[in-house]
């Protein structure tokens, strides 16, 4: 069954990341107006955009915990995939659009680094608690894609708040490497061009990790279905009801993290009672909820004729 659970949606990934990108936009802020280097300022404006990112999943993840309404009945748990396609357009725009930008006017207007001691041992400080981090969410991603692929669950699961903190943290990760060899290479080179170009390069992995995020959360956004095993328990246990003669059709909506609306239609004995068939219905959703606490909303339509 399918370990993506509702309490398992906390928040502590997600501040564990905050706490260190602070600390890391702070020292690279330093570093840079140190070095004068754009690939350090590049990185800057980088680590302080994630700062903001992961207070938007905060946000999005305390408004998706609040209660069902009455003008949102079925919750508001798709308010954290809002909030992380925001995330996602933060960093292609101030993340990457930026550090481009960055990139094309030092390559034009190239100045030579200094005090690269202070570059290379803030960016190396950084790499350590970025590499950290992505470890810690490479193992919080392990615990629940359980025996799913790791590349296939980062396509398929509906955590978009850990999906982006990997994504993030990723994307720091490279871009923190290709800052180090863009400052020694511009150092020992002489030429500033090389440290415009590292800020280029951090640039095209921001937008390339952004559009990747942006199109996983799009899908959830607009209302992508259910994870498919959970298709797969629904067939299994209407064979098992006698009083269900054909599964007709099964319809499933992810809602939020944990969260999933079902639509379902069956073809019943000809015989039943109504009586009968409340009774079969109660025990269906009872069964499938059983196996499957993630379904929160189940709507059952009884029929004799096969849907069209």
């Amino acid at each position: 069954m399918s370990k993506e659970k509702s309490n398992n949606h906390g928040t502590g990934h997600i501040i564990q990341s905050l706490i260190v990108n602070v600390l890391i936009a702070c020292s690279k802020g330093f570093a840079a107006f140190m070095t004068g280097s754009g690939s350090m300022l590049a990185e800057t404006i980088h680590s302080f955009a994630d700062c903001a990112n992961q207070g938007l999943l905060l946000v999005g993840v305390k408004q998706a915990q609040r209660p069902a309404d009455q003008k949102h009945p079925l919750g508001y748990g798709r308010a954290v995939y809002f909030w992380s396609f925001m995330v996602a357009m933060l960093l292609f725009s101030i993340g990457g659009m930026f550090s481009i930008y960055e990139g094309i006017h030092k390559f034009n207007h190239p100045e030579p680094v200094e005090h690269i001691e202070w570059g290379v041992g803030i960016l190396l400080f950084s790499l350590a608690l970025e590499g950290y981090s992505t470890f810690s969410n490479i193992v919080e991603l392990n615990k629940r894609r359980g025996s799913v692929g790791f590349f296939r669950y980062l396509k398929s699961t509906k955590d978009s708040d850990l999906i982006v903190i990997f994504g993030e943290n990723s994307a720091a990760v490279f871009g923190l490497i290709l800052a180090i060899i863009a400052l020694l290479t511009s150092f020992y080179t002489g030429d500033g061009r090389y440290d415009a170009l590292g800020s280029l390069a951090i640039g095209v992995v921001l937008i390339a990790v952004a559009i990747f995020l942006s199109v996983e959360v799009k899908s959830l956004l607009i209302g992508e279905s259910a994870d498919t095993v959970i298709n797969d328990l629904v067939e299994k246990e209407a064979e098992k009801s006698p009083e269900i003669l054909e599964l007709i059709n099964c319809i499933t909506i992810q809602q939020g993290p944990g969260e999933v609306l079902m639509c379902i239609k069956i073809k019943c004995k000809h015989d039943l009672s109504a009586l009968q068939i409340s009774t079969m219905i109660n025990k269906f959703e009872k069964d499938i909820r059983s196996k499957a606490p993630e379904v929160k909303w189940i709507y059952i339509e009884p029929d004799l004729q096969e849907w069209k």
